[in-house]
């Protein structure tokens, strides 16, 4: 392999000598990886007289530094067969150091930037030149000239420095700074032209060599533009590596060093004081790392940092961003290896006790935060309108962290209270329609029964709960008045928060309909329904009997009960389908069609929602409100008494679906012949009356007595459709059952239609 590698050098150097004829220079560019590019270049200058640099590049990663075949010359060739792809750095010694000591991984300050492998070596080209940059053979000039003379030139300095014109001749150029270059040429072409005018720019700058050599992340020699000061040839060539230095970057030239380089000068404060132009043959070395500590904890800029000898500790802390507001500038670790053997733990302060501590090689700085223990202070939570800490005093109570009730309504409590001023007297259908949990958000019961103090003990470090009672405290109760100590953790809770006992519960009850004032009542601990409409009052037109009491825990025990309904209605298809699997094809397509039906009945079926109702058992002309049962509310409790309607609806399959009006001595076989009787798909075996007040019944349970029971305003005949029988209906065929079992009142009728 080496020996083929200086086979390739040699043969680079004989093509572009042009000592090859073009044939063989065209089979050597591809055994030695060029790319058509560079092929085509070399086929339009011919082989004698293109000098150029080759730059050959492996396609395949290596480690070794770029391999770069020159001639005087100052044109460029480069073949570059892949871009290198970008290598994971495995961490230092010193990194892993800190990583085991910290438990957690610093970056290393700076590398970052040069993480990216450089994408080409070419020179910069469209970088504009500065108006001390120094004119020198290889650029090239672009000359335009009008009036007596007319000049449209490019042209390139030889090595001999000058530039020729026709007309005009040579002209030495090399040396002249690029604002004094117009100037210059004016002058030339003047000796032999008068009255014209000149511009000059630059075109193709020259480009140079330069090494980059010592522990550099990719050594070689690089051809760079004339422009490239040592910092951009730094970051050009992907600096220095994991081990390399920073902050002591040399540009030798002639032997000599020129200028020493800080990167963290540049880095930290834009400093490029030392920065220099390069010139061909400069040496950029990068030397090994000096001293390294890692400086971690409540700084801005955690990391490794490489330090020059005889920095404090102060200074380290500088170079890390400073400390954050949250950090202890008294209480500083400083783990250090002494004599390459042992470790010692040393805890100082950088602003205070020691400011002129110096840092040595491999120390691991730990900056402290400050306490999280707040002095002096009680700290009130919970279901308050102001959370939050309280500043604490010798004899404070209770009562002076929260001096009335007041105090405990929340923000929400008053925006609901300013939505409703802004909504006006007229515009009361929102807050109608608002649902007692959204009210009970806005105004959230608090547990007057039992708060909480919470108290550490410092000195056995462990905490107790001390339990008050919160009305009692606000009102002055020398008992439930605690006095607080600082530290105290004072938690107000929501009944939400711990259930109390049913009797102290708050409980919000809507009444709706006909009532003299309906609204949403606080009920009173042990109130009961008749009570509370006793309390609120009925209008003459009210309608008892069409009442319904709707309570939030019984409809959550009705929507169970329909949800297994539905999964027993699911289990049916699948089992009628597996039983019909095998039919003929006439008979598939109608199993297909009755199969779609099923599925549709279940999925409307799906769409019903338990309402929660409890059947009051009223008789049908009551109108007393002592008529209605002794039943205790609870929260949420819905209460809606309708005005006495004046019609009677029959639905389902008959053949006039709608409302008639009622007629205390018409009775349900009336009531059918007037909507036209059944259709033929009716099941005439199974129609049923919903009550007004929520009963059903059936002719399934009443026999013959059905067609003359008495019917009530407010009531609802249904016809149900024949459905087929099969374990599908299981449970199913008596749709009076449903409708009562899950109170699903007339919702369930658009499913039966």
């Amino acid at each position: 392999m080496r020996t083929a590698t200086r086979l390739q050098k040699h043969l680079a150097v004989a093509i572009f000598k042009g000592s090859l004829p073009k044939v063989i220079v065209v089979a050597v560019l591809l055994a030695i990886g060029a790319s058509p590019q560079l092929l085509a270049q070399r086929a339009e200058c011919g082989t004698a007289n293109c000098a150029a640099t080759v730059k050959v590049v492996d396609s395949k990663p290596t480690e070794k530094p770029n391999q770069i075949v020159t001639t005087e010359t100052p044109d460029v060739v480069q073949v570059q067969t892949s871009r290198p792809p970008k290598q994971v750095e495995k961490p230092s010694e010193f990194e892993r150091y800190v990583e085991e000591s910290l438990g957690y991984a610093l970056p290393l300050f700076g590398r970052k930037l040069f993480a990216d492998p450089p994408s080409t070596f070419a020179p910069l080209t469209e970088v504009p030149a500065p108006a001390e940059y120094v004119i020198g053979p290889g650029d090239e000039l672009v000359i335009r000239g009008w009036g007596q003379v007319q000049i449209e030139a490019r042209v390139t300095v030889d090595r001999s420095g000058q530039v020729f014109l026709p007309k005009v001749g040579a002209i030495s150029v090399a040396g002249v700074h690029y604002a004094d270059l117009r100037r210059h040429l004016q002058a030339s072409v003047q000796r032999v032209f008068h009255d014209f005018e000149l511009e000059v720019s630059l075109g193709q700058l020259r480009s140079m060599q330069i090494f980059v050599v010592g522990q550099a992340r990719q050594a070689g020699t690089y051809t760079v533009s004339s422009l490239s000061t040592a910092v951009t040839a730094a970051f050009a060539t992907g600096g220095p590596s994991p081990q390399g230095s920073l902050r002591k970057i040399e540009v030798r030239r002639g032997g000599a060093t020129i200028t020493t380089l800080d990167l963290y000068e540049f880095l930290l404060k834009g400093d490029k004081s030392h920065d220099v132009a390069l010139l061909p043959g400069d040496v950029i070395y990068i030397p090994p790392v000096g001293q390294m500590v890692a400086i971690s904890g409540s700084v801005n800029t955690p990391g490794i940092y490489e330090l020059l000898p005889g920095t404090t500790l102060s200074d380290a802390v500088e170079l890390a961003g400073g400390l954050t507001a949250t950090a202890d500038d008294e209480r500083v670790s400083v783990e250090r290896i002494e004599e390459h053997r042992t470790r010692r733990v040393f805890e100082v302060a950088p602003s205070v006790a020691e400011p002129r501590f110096v840092l040595e090689n491999g120390d691991v700085v730990r900056v402290l935060a400050i306490s999280k223990v707040i002095e002096d202070a009680v700290t009130l939570r919970g279901n308050v309108a102001r959370p939050g800490r309280y500043r604490w005093h010798p004899r404070m109570r209770i009562q002076d962290l929260i001096p009335n009730r007041e105090f405990l309504l929340t923000p929400e409590y008053w925006s609901h209270k300013n939505a409703l001023v802004r909504e006006g007297v007229g515009e009361s259908k929102n807050a109608e329609e608002r649902t007692l949990t959204e009210l009970k958000q806005n105004a959230p019961p608090l547990n007057w029964e039992y708060a909480a103090v919470e108290r550490s003990d410092p000195e056995r470090l462990n905490s107790e709960v001390l339990p008050f009672n919160l009305g009692g405290a606000i009102d002055g109760d020398s008992e439930a008045n605690l006095l607080l100590k600082a530290g105290d953790v004072v938690t107000i809770f929501s009944e939400r928060d711990i259930q109390v006992s049913n009797a102290k519960r708050t409980k919000l009850v809507r009444l709706e309909g006909e009532f003299a004032a309906p609204g949403v009542y606080r009920a009173e601990p042990g109130e009961t329904l008749r009570a509370l409409v006793g309390r609120v009052g009925l209008t003459p037109d009210s309608y008892l009997f069409g009442a319904e009491f709707t309570r939030e825990s019984t409809r959550m025990q009705q929507q169970q009960g329909l949800d297994r309904l539905i999964s027993e209605m699911e289990n049916g298809i699948q089992e009628i389908h597996t039983q019909r699997a095998d039919a003929n094809d006439g008979a598939a397509v109608q199993e297909r069609e009755a199969q779609e039906a099923r599925r549709g009945l279940v999925a409307r079926v799906k769409s019903l929602r338990a309402s929660g109702r409890i059947v009051l058992a009223l008789p049908p002309a009551a109108h007393d409100v002592r008529e209605i049962p002794e039943i205790v509310l609870e929260d949420g409790d819905r209460f809606v008494v309708p005005h006495t309607p004046a019609t009677v609806s029959v639905t389902g399959e008959v053949f006039n679906q709608g409302a008639f009006l009622f007629n205390r001595n018409l009775k349900v076989r009336d009531y059918l012949r007037d909507a036209g009787g059944g259709t033929r798909n009716a099941d005439a075996s199974r129609i049923f009356v919903l009550r007004a007040d929520g009963t059903v019944v059936s002719r399934q349970h009443e026999g013959g007595r059905f067609d003359g029971l008495p019917v009530y305003a407010g009531d609802t005949i249904i016809s149900p459709v024949r459905l087929e029988k099969g374990n599908f209906m299981r449970g199913l065929r008596d749709w009076s059952q449903v409708i009562s079992q899950f109170a699903l009142g007339a919702a369930a009728i658009k499913v039966l239609e």
